[in-house]
């Protein structure tokens, strides 16, 4: 085998973040006693919620101040009458009690979890991820799940790869592949850090970008035929 320790990005990689999301949205709308609108309010925040995480990618925001800003933003958007703050805090309450894995996920790391060392590197929030994540049904299939705010660094930096190699005692970088939906985060953090990339790209999108990975995949299980 080319490589020994697969290492994934955790949401719209293996778990379906849109799903959660939708769900929290609503369920926190409801609680706020705000009708709610899937066609207004959801696209609305996403299109917030989309370019916040960005900022975060280029290091203009912290994930401390992303947890917040980006409902102050939406309040402001929408013209609610709503602490940011609380708010926040009942939608990440309501998005951590949600763990909907992507079709074919589970069958996929069972079967890798018998030949390889399986890690999660995930840009989410520990409130939210541990949730999530590290109480999933995957969960015990992998040997160390690494959230960017308990670590202090995001993807793409190559600080967080780092960070699992020296706690895995991994050495050889050559047997080690990421696997991830986000070209600037996944993939450019992974070949930032030097080690071979696979971007899972479901819906066969076409990007024009300098950023490329070794492999593509359109589906998950496609993994097993470049491992």
């Amino acid at each position: 085998m080319k490589y020994k320790t697969l290492i994934f990005d955790a949401d719209e990689t293996l778990f379906d973040f849109k799903a959660s999301e939708k769900d929290a949205l609503k369920k926190t709308l409801i609680e706020y006693n705000i009708d709610y609108n899937e066609n207004h309010h959801l696209e609305i925040y996403k299109e917030i919620n989309t370019k916040i995480w960005k900022e975060l990618e280029e290091g203009s925001i912290t994930q401390s101040e992303l947890k917040i800003e980006r409902f102050r933003r939406f309040c402001e958007k929408l013209e609610l009458d709503f602490n940011p703050e609380n708010f926040a805090y009942s939608y990440m309450n309501h998005l951590s009690n949600s763990s909907i894995l992507l079709d074919d996920a589970l069958d996929l790391i069972q079967t890798l979890h018998k030949k390889f060392d399986l890690f999660i590197i995930t840009n989410g929030l520990t409130k939210v991820q541990t949730g999530r994540i590290r109480n999933s049904i995957i969960a015990p299939y992998f040997k160390d799940i690494i959230i960017s705010e308990e670590v202090g660094v995001s993807k793409p930096n190559p600080e967080i790869f780092e960070i699992i190699f020296k706690n895995n005692n991994i050495e050889n970088k050559s047997s080690a592949l990421m696997i991830g939906d986000s070209l600037t985060s996944d993939i450019k953090g992974g070949n930032n850090f030097g080690i071979d990339t696979c971007l899972f790209n479901p819906n066969k999108i076409e990007f024009k970008s300098e950023i490329k990975p070794v492999y593509e995949i359109s589906y998950l299980k496609e993994l097993l035929n470049h491992l």
